[in-house]
Protein backbone atom coordinates (compact mmCIF):
# COMPACT_ATOMS: atom_id res chain seq x y z
CA UNK A 1 0.00 0.00 0.00
CA UNK A 2 1.27 3.81 -0.86
CA UNK A 3 0.37 7.13 -1.57
CA UNK A 4 1.79 8.89 -4.02
CA UNK A 5 1.94 12.62 -5.27
CA UNK A 6 1.00 13.13 -9.25
CA UNK A 7 3.26 15.96 -10.03
CA UNK A 8 1.75 16.17 -13.65
CA UNK A 9 -1.32 17.19 -11.97
CA UNK A 10 -0.59 18.26 -8.46
CA UNK A 11 -2.97 15.32 -7.03
CA UNK A 12 -2.29 12.27 -4.47
CA UNK A 13 -3.12 8.90 -5.92
CA UNK A 14 -3.40 5.75 -3.62
CA UNK A 15 -2.77 2.03 -4.51
CA UNK A 16 -3.45 -0.92 -1.96
CA UNK A 17 -3.17 -4.56 -2.33
CA UNK A 18 -5.97 -6.55 -0.70
CA UNK A 19 -7.24 -10.63 -0.50
CA UNK A 20 -11.12 -10.34 -2.20
CA UNK A 21 -13.64 -12.87 -1.23
CA UNK A 22 -11.89 -15.72 -3.85
CA UNK A 23 -8.57 -14.94 -1.13
CA UNK A 24 -7.00 -13.86 -4.41
CA UNK A 25 -4.37 -10.75 -4.17
CA UNK A 26 -5.90 -7.55 -5.82
CA UNK A 27 -4.34 -3.99 -6.70
CA UNK A 28 -7.02 -1.44 -6.45
CA UNK A 29 -5.83 2.10 -7.23
CA UNK A 30 -7.54 5.61 -6.57
CA UNK A 31 -6.44 9.27 -8.44
CA UNK A 32 -7.30 12.48 -8.09
CA UNK A 33 -7.24 13.44 -4.44
CA UNK A 34 -6.56 16.92 -3.68
CA UNK A 35 -4.55 16.30 -0.21
CA UNK A 36 -2.33 13.31 0.75
CA UNK A 37 -4.94 13.55 3.83
CA UNK A 38 -7.86 12.83 1.90
CA UNK A 39 -5.76 9.58 -0.36
CA UNK A 40 -4.52 8.00 3.32
CA UNK A 41 -8.16 8.54 4.34
CA UNK A 42 -9.30 6.28 1.24
CA UNK A 43 -7.04 4.10 1.59
CA UNK A 44 -7.91 3.23 5.49
CA UNK A 45 -11.50 3.11 4.54
CA UNK A 46 -10.53 0.73 1.48
CA UNK A 47 -8.84 -1.55 3.71
CA UNK A 48 -11.43 -1.50 5.80
CA UNK A 49 -13.78 -3.15 4.11
CA UNK A 50 -11.21 -6.47 4.01
CA UNK A 51 -10.22 -6.86 6.80
CA UNK A 52 -11.49 -9.14 10.12
CA UNK A 53 -12.56 -5.99 12.51
CA UNK A 54 -15.32 -4.27 11.32
CA UNK A 55 -14.16 -0.96 12.82
CA UNK A 56 -15.45 1.18 9.99
CA UNK A 57 -18.22 3.49 11.47
CA UNK A 58 -21.47 3.40 10.62
CA UNK A 59 -21.55 6.15 8.03
CA UNK A 60 -18.27 4.59 6.19
CA UNK A 61 -20.03 1.36 6.05
CA UNK A 62 -23.20 2.70 4.12
CA UNK A 63 -20.67 3.29 1.05
CA UNK A 64 -19.98 0.35 0.73
CA UNK A 65 -23.55 -0.94 1.14
CA UNK A 66 -24.55 1.61 -1.43
CA UNK A 67 -22.29 0.09 -3.70
CA UNK A 68 -23.46 -3.18 -2.96
CA UNK A 69 -26.94 -2.77 -3.58
CA UNK A 70 -27.64 0.03 -5.76
CA UNK A 71 -27.26 -1.46 -8.35
CA UNK A 72 -29.81 -3.98 -8.04
CA UNK A 73 -32.53 -1.78 -6.80
CA UNK A 74 -34.97 0.63 -8.78
CA UNK A 75 -34.16 4.43 -8.28
CA UNK A 76 -37.31 5.11 -6.44
CA UNK A 77 -36.65 2.03 -4.24
CA UNK A 78 -33.32 3.60 -3.80
CA UNK A 79 -34.32 6.79 -2.61
CA UNK A 80 -37.08 5.66 0.01
CA UNK A 81 -34.04 3.74 1.87
CA UNK A 82 -31.82 6.80 1.64
CA UNK A 83 -33.94 9.11 3.03
CA UNK A 84 -34.83 6.70 5.79
CA UNK A 85 -30.70 6.35 6.37
CA UNK A 86 -30.65 9.58 6.03
CA UNK A 87 -33.13 10.84 8.43
CA UNK A 88 -33.63 8.11 10.77
CA UNK A 89 -30.36 6.16 11.03
CA UNK A 90 -27.30 8.57 10.39
CA UNK A 91 -28.16 11.09 13.15
CA UNK A 92 -27.88 8.20 16.05
CA UNK A 93 -25.52 5.57 14.44
CA UNK A 94 -23.64 7.08 12.14
CA UNK A 95 -20.27 7.71 13.53
CA UNK A 96 -20.80 4.82 15.93
CA UNK A 97 -18.23 1.62 14.67
CA UNK A 98 -19.74 -1.18 13.56
CA UNK A 99 -18.43 -3.75 16.08
CA UNK A 100 -19.67 -1.58 18.34
CA UNK A 101 -23.24 -1.29 18.20
CA UNK A 102 -24.81 -3.48 20.88
CA UNK A 103 -28.76 -4.87 21.07
CA UNK A 104 -29.07 -2.61 23.53
CA UNK A 105 -28.17 0.75 21.49
CA UNK A 106 -30.82 -0.60 18.99
CA UNK A 107 -33.57 -0.70 21.97
CA UNK A 108 -32.83 3.03 23.01
CA UNK A 109 -33.11 3.85 19.28
CA UNK A 110 -36.04 2.05 18.84
CA UNK A 111 -37.80 3.62 22.03
CA UNK A 112 -36.70 7.24 20.68
CA UNK A 113 -38.24 6.29 17.24
CA UNK A 114 -41.24 5.13 19.17
CA UNK A 115 -41.98 8.39 21.25
CA UNK A 116 -41.14 10.36 18.08
CA UNK A 117 -43.47 12.56 16.06
CA UNK A 118 -44.10 13.86 12.84
CA UNK A 119 -44.13 16.83 11.12
CA UNK A 120 -48.49 17.20 12.18
CA UNK A 121 -47.77 15.93 15.98
CA UNK A 122 -48.44 12.64 15.97
CA UNK A 123 -46.85 9.17 16.71
CA UNK A 124 -45.35 7.15 13.31
CA UNK A 125 -47.63 4.66 12.05
CA UNK A 126 -46.80 1.06 13.27
CA UNK A 127 -46.15 -0.07 9.60
CA UNK A 128 -43.87 3.17 9.34
CA UNK A 129 -41.50 1.91 12.41
CA UNK A 130 -41.43 -1.38 11.08
CA UNK A 131 -39.90 -0.27 7.63
CA UNK A 132 -37.64 1.92 9.99
CA UNK A 133 -36.18 -0.87 11.64
CA UNK A 134 -36.09 -3.24 8.64
CA UNK A 135 -33.38 -0.88 7.09
CA UNK A 136 -31.36 -0.58 9.94
CA UNK A 137 -31.73 -4.01 9.79
CA UNK A 138 -30.73 -4.81 6.34
CA UNK A 139 -27.43 -3.03 6.95
CA UNK A 140 -26.31 -4.76 9.76
CA UNK A 141 -27.41 -8.08 7.89
CA UNK A 142 -25.42 -6.83 5.01
CA UNK A 143 -22.69 -6.73 7.32
CA UNK A 144 -22.53 -9.92 9.03
CA UNK A 145 -23.01 -11.96 5.93
CA UNK A 146 -20.06 -10.38 3.64
CA UNK A 147 -17.87 -8.36 5.47
CA UNK A 148 -17.44 -10.33 9.10
CA UNK A 149 -19.73 -8.36 11.73
CA UNK A 150 -19.42 -10.61 14.69
CA UNK A 151 -22.98 -10.82 15.01
CA UNK A 152 -26.09 -9.34 14.72
CA UNK A 153 -27.41 -6.60 16.98
CA UNK A 154 -30.74 -6.21 15.23
CA UNK A 155 -31.58 -9.86 15.48
CA UNK A 156 -30.94 -9.75 19.07
CA UNK A 157 -32.92 -6.56 20.13
CA UNK A 158 -36.06 -7.65 18.32
CA UNK A 159 -38.14 -5.89 15.54
CA UNK A 160 -40.76 -3.04 16.18
CA UNK A 161 -43.76 -1.89 14.84
CA UNK A 162 -46.42 -4.00 12.69
CA UNK A 163 -45.90 -4.94 9.48
CA UNK A 164 -49.58 -4.43 7.96
CA UNK A 165 -51.19 -1.73 9.52
CA UNK A 166 -54.89 -3.35 11.65
CA UNK A 167 -57.72 -1.33 9.19
CA UNK A 168 -57.64 -1.09 5.96
CA UNK A 169 -59.88 1.58 4.23
CA UNK A 170 -62.21 1.01 1.33
CA UNK A 171 -65.32 2.30 -0.67
CA UNK A 172 -68.18 -0.21 -1.06
CA UNK A 173 -70.12 0.38 -4.43
CA UNK A 174 -72.40 2.76 -2.76
CA UNK A 175 -69.70 4.87 -1.58
CA UNK A 176 -67.87 5.16 -4.72
CA UNK A 177 -71.12 5.59 -7.02
CA UNK A 178 -71.34 8.86 -4.81
CA UNK A 179 -68.14 9.81 -5.50
CA UNK A 180 -68.23 9.52 -9.00
CA UNK A 181 -71.38 11.43 -9.55
CA UNK A 182 -69.49 14.30 -7.89
CA UNK A 183 -66.21 13.34 -9.47
CA UNK A 184 -67.92 13.91 -12.93
CA UNK A 185 -67.64 17.80 -12.61
CA UNK A 186 -63.50 17.58 -12.57
CA UNK A 187 -62.69 15.31 -16.03
CA UNK A 188 -59.46 15.90 -15.42
CA UNK A 189 -59.19 13.85 -12.50
CA UNK A 190 -63.03 11.56 -12.93
CA UNK A 191 -61.37 9.53 -15.42
CA UNK A 192 -58.31 8.54 -13.99
CA UNK A 193 -60.75 7.55 -10.56
CA UNK A 194 -62.47 5.92 -12.40
CA UNK A 195 -59.48 3.50 -14.10
CA UNK A 196 -58.27 3.02 -10.64
CA UNK A 197 -61.72 1.77 -9.12
CA UNK A 198 -62.79 -0.51 -11.47
CA UNK A 199 -59.51 -2.01 -12.86
CA UNK A 200 -57.52 -1.88 -9.10
CA UNK A 201 -54.30 -0.38 -10.72
CA UNK A 202 -51.45 1.11 -8.66
CA UNK A 203 -51.00 4.59 -9.10
CA UNK A 204 -47.83 4.68 -10.53
CA UNK A 205 -49.47 2.55 -13.37
CA UNK A 206 -52.38 4.87 -13.86
CA UNK A 207 -49.78 7.50 -14.51
CA UNK A 208 -47.67 5.31 -17.05
CA UNK A 209 -50.54 4.74 -19.04
CA UNK A 210 -50.17 5.69 -22.37
CA UNK A 211 -52.48 5.93 -25.38
CA UNK A 212 -51.08 2.68 -27.09
CA UNK A 213 -51.58 0.59 -23.63
CA UNK A 214 -55.40 0.34 -24.57
CA UNK A 215 -56.58 -2.12 -26.90
CA UNK A 216 -60.47 -1.35 -27.40
CA UNK A 217 -60.77 -4.47 -29.80
CA UNK A 218 -59.91 -7.08 -26.99
CA UNK A 219 -60.96 -4.14 -23.81
CA UNK A 220 -57.83 -4.80 -22.17
CA UNK A 221 -55.22 -2.68 -20.69
CA UNK A 222 -51.60 -3.15 -20.83
CA UNK A 223 -49.53 -2.60 -17.49
CA UNK A 224 -45.85 -2.86 -18.20
CA UNK A 225 -44.26 0.16 -16.41
CA UNK A 226 -44.83 2.33 -13.66
CA UNK A 227 -44.20 6.49 -13.08
CA UNK A 228 -42.69 7.98 -10.73
CA UNK A 229 -41.39 11.97 -9.98
CA UNK A 230 -37.73 11.48 -8.66
CA UNK A 231 -35.41 14.62 -8.37
CA UNK A 232 -38.12 17.12 -9.88
CA UNK A 233 -38.09 14.32 -13.42
CA UNK A 234 -41.00 11.98 -14.62
CA UNK A 235 -39.03 8.83 -14.50
CA UNK A 236 -40.79 5.35 -16.33
CA UNK A 237 -39.86 2.26 -14.76
CA UNK A 238 -40.52 -1.30 -14.44
CA UNK A 239 -43.60 -2.49 -12.26
CA UNK A 240 -43.19 -2.84 -8.62
CA UNK A 241 -42.98 -6.38 -9.33
CA UNK A 242 -42.78 -8.97 -12.12
CA UNK A 243 -46.18 -10.07 -11.95
CA UNK A 244 -46.99 -6.40 -12.05
CA UNK A 245 -46.83 -6.94 -15.66
CA UNK A 246 -50.41 -7.86 -17.08
CA UNK A 247 -53.03 -7.58 -18.98
CA UNK A 248 -56.32 -6.14 -17.46
CA UNK A 249 -59.44 -6.32 -18.65
CA UNK A 250 -61.69 -3.66 -18.96
CA UNK A 251 -65.68 -3.38 -18.54
CA UNK A 252 -67.37 -2.11 -21.46
CA UNK A 253 -68.54 0.98 -19.79
CA UNK A 254 -65.07 1.63 -19.13
CA UNK A 255 -64.30 1.23 -22.66
CA UNK A 256 -66.55 3.53 -23.47
CA UNK A 257 -65.62 6.24 -20.97
CA UNK A 258 -61.73 5.77 -22.05
CA UNK A 259 -62.93 6.52 -25.76
CA UNK A 260 -64.81 9.89 -24.44
CA UNK A 261 -61.59 11.21 -22.24
CA UNK A 262 -59.76 10.04 -25.77
CA UNK A 263 -62.03 12.49 -27.50
CA UNK A 264 -61.47 15.25 -25.56
CA UNK A 265 -57.56 15.40 -26.38
CA UNK A 266 -55.81 16.96 -28.95
CA UNK A 267 -52.87 15.76 -31.12
CA UNK A 268 -51.90 12.79 -29.47
CA UNK A 269 -49.18 9.86 -30.15
CA UNK A 270 -49.85 6.59 -29.26
CA UNK A 271 -46.79 6.28 -27.20
CA UNK A 272 -47.72 9.60 -24.97
CA UNK A 273 -49.00 9.06 -21.62
CA UNK A 274 -53.12 9.38 -21.13
CA UNK A 275 -53.07 11.64 -17.76
CA UNK A 276 -50.77 14.01 -17.63
CA UNK A 277 -51.50 14.91 -13.89
CA UNK A 278 -49.63 14.64 -10.47
CA UNK A 279 -50.57 12.19 -7.88
CA UNK A 280 -51.00 14.99 -5.34
CA UNK A 281 -53.50 16.51 -7.79
CA UNK A 282 -55.40 13.21 -7.71
CA UNK A 283 -55.26 13.52 -3.91
CA UNK A 284 -56.16 17.10 -3.38
CA UNK A 285 -59.10 16.12 -5.45
CA UNK A 286 -60.14 12.88 -4.01
CA UNK A 287 -60.74 14.74 -1.00
CA UNK A 288 -62.61 17.58 -1.63
CA UNK A 289 -65.00 15.15 -3.92
CA UNK A 290 -65.18 13.10 -0.75
CA UNK A 291 -66.25 15.92 0.80
CA UNK A 292 -68.90 17.15 -1.27
CA UNK A 293 -70.04 13.68 -1.69
CA UNK A 294 -70.56 13.05 2.01
CA UNK A 295 -67.91 9.67 1.85
CA UNK A 296 -65.57 9.27 4.34
CA UNK A 297 -62.15 10.57 3.06
CA UNK A 298 -59.48 7.38 1.86
CA UNK A 299 -56.53 7.71 -0.11
CA UNK A 300 -55.92 7.23 -3.68
CA UNK A 301 -54.10 3.96 -3.33
CA UNK A 302 -57.36 3.23 -1.17
CA UNK A 303 -59.24 3.05 -4.44
CA UNK A 304 -56.74 -0.66 -5.40
CA UNK A 305 -58.63 -1.93 -1.66
CA UNK A 306 -61.55 -0.69 -3.00
CA UNK A 307 -60.86 -2.97 -6.01
CA UNK A 308 -59.98 -6.08 -4.73
CA UNK A 309 -63.06 -5.63 -1.65
CA UNK A 310 -65.69 -5.23 -4.67
CA UNK A 311 -64.21 -8.70 -6.52
CA UNK A 312 -64.06 -10.51 -3.19
CA UNK A 313 -67.97 -9.63 -2.83
CA UNK A 314 -68.99 -10.65 -5.90
CA UNK A 315 -66.99 -14.07 -5.40
CA UNK A 316 -64.01 -14.31 -7.54
CA UNK A 317 -61.55 -16.48 -5.79
CA UNK A 318 -58.49 -15.19 -4.32
CA UNK A 319 -55.93 -16.95 -7.26
CA UNK A 320 -58.38 -14.77 -9.67
CA UNK A 321 -57.83 -11.65 -7.93
CA UNK A 322 -54.38 -11.90 -7.30
CA UNK A 323 -53.63 -12.51 -11.06
CA UNK A 324 -56.03 -9.71 -12.11
CA UNK A 325 -54.21 -6.66 -9.60
CA UNK A 326 -50.53 -8.03 -10.17
CA UNK A 327 -49.83 -9.04 -6.17
CA UNK A 328 -46.97 -11.30 -5.94
CA UNK A 329 -48.37 -13.88 -4.29
CA UNK A 330 -51.84 -14.97 -3.20
CA UNK A 331 -51.24 -14.26 0.82
CA UNK A 332 -51.18 -10.38 -0.36
CA UNK A 333 -54.97 -11.05 -1.80
CA UNK A 334 -56.04 -13.04 1.89
CA UNK A 335 -55.20 -10.08 3.64
CA UNK A 336 -58.21 -8.77 2.61
CA UNK A 337 -60.58 -11.16 3.62
CA UNK A 338 -61.02 -9.08 6.92
CA UNK A 339 -63.15 -6.31 4.78
CA UNK A 340 -66.40 -8.56 4.55
CA UNK A 341 -67.72 -9.40 7.82
CA UNK A 342 -71.45 -9.89 5.71
CA UNK A 343 -69.26 -13.06 4.26
CA UNK A 344 -69.23 -14.07 7.94
CA UNK A 345 -73.05 -14.04 8.53
CA UNK A 346 -73.47 -15.58 5.19
CA UNK A 347 -71.29 -18.23 6.11
CA UNK A 348 -72.70 -18.35 9.70
CA UNK A 349 -76.62 -18.89 7.79
CA UNK A 350 -75.73 -21.67 5.23
CA UNK A 351 -73.86 -23.47 8.21
CA UNK A 352 -77.03 -23.29 9.65
CA UNK A 353 -79.55 -24.42 7.50
CA UNK A 354 -77.23 -27.57 6.82
CA UNK A 355 -77.09 -28.02 10.77
CA UNK A 356 -81.48 -27.68 10.63
CA UNK A 357 -81.53 -30.27 7.69
CA UNK A 358 -79.61 -32.63 9.58
CA UNK A 359 -81.93 -31.83 12.69
CA UNK A 360 -84.76 -32.34 10.18
CA UNK A 361 -83.46 -35.91 9.08
CA UNK A 362 -83.11 -36.93 12.14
Amino acid sequence: MSVHKDEKTSSWYAHVWYRDWKNERQRKQKRGFKTKKEALEWERSFLMQYSDDLNMTFSQFLQIYEDDRRPRLKLNTWLSKMYIINDKLLPYFGEKPMNSIEAKDIIRWQNTMIESRDKRGKPYKATYLKTIHNQLTAILTHAYKYYGLKSNPASKAGSMGKKHADEMKFWTREEYTRFASVAMETPTAYYPFEVLYWCGLRLGELLALTYGDIDFDRKTLNISKSYQRLKGEDCITDPKTPKSKRIVAIPDNLCQKLKEYMGLQYGYKMDDRMFLISKSYLNNNLKKIAESASVKTIRVHDLRHSHVSLLIELGFTPVAIAERVGHESIEITLRYAHLFPSKQIEMAAKLNSEMEGLSSAS
